[in-house]
């Protein structure tokens, strides 16, 4: 299938890269995006970033070389997997491992994460995903190759846990029929993914209408103004760091002491000066301006 059919596949059920952000362990997707992942309507593929990309190109040489220091053979899996009961349920593996019950899974890991893979550790997330996987497959191991900021190699096994995977299946359960099915969004977050879904959920303004707001929106809106306090003062010092930074670089592009590097880099941008294209082209400008409409967010203090 092509990639804008198999994304849209994917929102048939719950894959392995979901299960840590339902289960709370991701740090770096919530259970609101992984909803909004599921709920949206696809109409386009967007463009991946540079993880994705050598993620993606990096697999088979990750497989081969777990190949080489195991003496394992593996084969590709190309298709969509669905477990033979919770339907919800599915995966896309990297391999199979021939002659076991056992699965690989490939990645690429940046450096800043590296201490989450150090000695016999692995990362929360990547444990739940694999045994979603093992659990999808009714495989008995899964092992993990992976690429440490691009320059180490370190392979794991992770052995079917039942009672991990009992918790696992419940989760996902949970989510997929009281969330998905029922488009019911989970506790909103501070996600963008959240910001986004309210934006479109609520897109259409009434100028006339004035919301009571309960109680318990007095303190939060207490809490909310001594944030943004704390954020203005926080911005306020880093800012003056930054310039007496700027100031000793002068004219220089870097400057490093011990081991770091301070850059104040030039970049050159083209913009289209609308104010000008309007008084020079009005029927061009009128041609390609487009209006949008959006909701700005603001508390204030009001007398009665």
């Amino acid at each position: 299938m092509d990639k804008l059919q198999w994304l849209k596949e994917r929102q048939n059920g719950i894959g392995g890269s979901d299960v840590g952000a339902i289960m709370g362990v991701n740090r770096w997707k919530s259970p609101f995006e992984v909803y909004v992942d599921k709920t949206e309507e696809i109409t386009e593929v967007k463009e991946s970033g540079e993880l994705s990309y050598w993620g993606n190109t990096l697999e088979e040489v990750l497989a081969r070389e777990f190949s080489i220091r195991t003496g394992k053979k593996v084969r590709k899996n190309n298709r969509q997997l669905i477990h033979k009961t919770n339907e919800f349920m599915m995966g896309n593996i990297d391999r199979r491992i021939i002659g076991e019950n056992s699965i690989l899974e490939c990645t690429t890991v940046s450096a800043f994460k590296a201490k989450e893979w150090e000695g016999e550790e692995i990362p929360p997330s990547v444990i739940l995903q694999c045994q979603h996987y093992m659990e999808v497959m009714g495989a008995d191991s899964c092992y993990i190759a992976a690429l440490i900021g691009g320059q180490r190699f370190v392979y794991k096994e992770i052995e079917r846990d039942e009672e991990l995977i009992s918790m696992i299946v419940e989760a996902e359960k949970n989510f997929w029929i009281n969330h998905v099915q029922k488009r019911i969004p989970p506790k909103l977050d501070g996600s963008e993914a959240a910001s986004k879904y309210l934006s479109k959920t609520f897109r259409n303004i009434d100028a006339s209408l004035r919301v009571n707001l309960k109680a318990e929106y007095k303190d939060k809106i207490s809490e909310y103004i001594d944030i943004k306090n704390q954020i203005k003062t926080l911005d306020e010092a880093l800012k003056i760091i930054e310039n007496n930074l700027k100031n000793e670089l002068g004219n220089a592009e870097k400057g490093e002491i011990d081991n770091f590097q301070v850059i104040w880099k030039g970049i050159t941008s083209n913009r289209i000066d609308s104010k000008v294209l309007k008084e020079k082209y009005p029927d061009i400008y009128k041609e390609i301006c487009r209006q949008s409409i959006s909701r700005r967010f603001e508390i204030k203090e009001i007398s009665h």
